[in-house]
């Protein structure tokens, strides 16, 4: 059975799976369920609490969910999984990274903690141009897509203002991606934008930012160094010197 909770607010949309689960329940329930919101708002966050297993799933209703993903693959901008069933919980972490989407696991103790994930933003690109053609950009958070094609605009226009530029690439309160298509986006990102950059600093204690310094270097023929965290004003001296 997959019951619709209705809880007013727009854009999320919060179903309940319970033993069994059948075909008609995801084309009388669900589907005209995340339909309608859609229709209304183009992108939908959806809440699944799921208290059945692998097999409390007809056969059906398994086709009915893999067509149901394919069908509404753009339209969901976050998805929460709660459960405390490990298979379903393996299984969604393994498939996660292929989602065009962010999604988060909770157990089912962890309920309130999926809504309020729900709700709060995702992570930040900020950006502050801070003179002598020094654009200061900050990553907070956990990234996706969104997130680039939101300053995507702003970046290009002060690329295109600039013969050559200089990054302060902040990632002090950086948290990573959000799947493979914001890490996807990113070095798509850097590789346009590779032939104008004059030298790039990046500030962060993560010890992959290193490693990534390294590889833009040689990847992109860039002028790049890491600082750590509490080498912040090193950085900015070393990209004005």
């Amino acid at each position: 059975m997959i019951d619709v909770e209705h809880t007013g607010e727009h854009g999320i949309v919060e179903i309940r799976m319970t033993a069994p689960v059948t075909d008609r329940d995801y084309t009388e329930t669900l589907i005209p369920a995340i339909d309608a919101a859609i229709a209304q708002g183009d992108r939908v966050r959806l809440l699944a609490v799921v208290e059945a297993g692998f097999s409390d799933f007809t056969l059906g209703a398994m086709l009915q969910d893999a067509r149901t993903g394919l069908k509404h693959w753009r339209g969901f901008d976050r998805v929460a999984l709660v459960t405390d069933n490990s298979a379903v919980k393996t299984t969604a972490a393994a498939f996660s990274v292929f989602l065009p989407c962010p999604m988060a696991r909770f157990t089912m103790a962890e309920l309130d903690d999926a809504r309020r994930w729900l709700r709060e933003s995702l992570g930040t690109i900020q950006q502050e141009e801070i003179g002598d053609g020094i654009l200061h950009i900050s990553l907070r958070g956990k990234i996706d897509g969104a997130a680039y094609e939101n300053d995507l605009e702003d970046i290009n226009r002060f690329m295109a203002q600039h013969d050559k530029v200089r990054l302060l690439i902040d990632l002090r309160d950086f948290d990573g991606w959000q799947g493979l298509g914001a890490l996807r986006d990113h070095f798509e990102l850097v590789r346009g934008h590779a032939p104008r950059v004059e030298r790039a600093a990046v500030v962060g204690d993560a010890g992959w930012q290193e490693m990534a310094v390294g590889i833009g270097k040689r990847a992109f023929g860039l002028e790049a160094r890491h600082f750590a965290t509490g080498e912040f004003d090193a950085a900015k001296a070393w990209l004005a010197g």
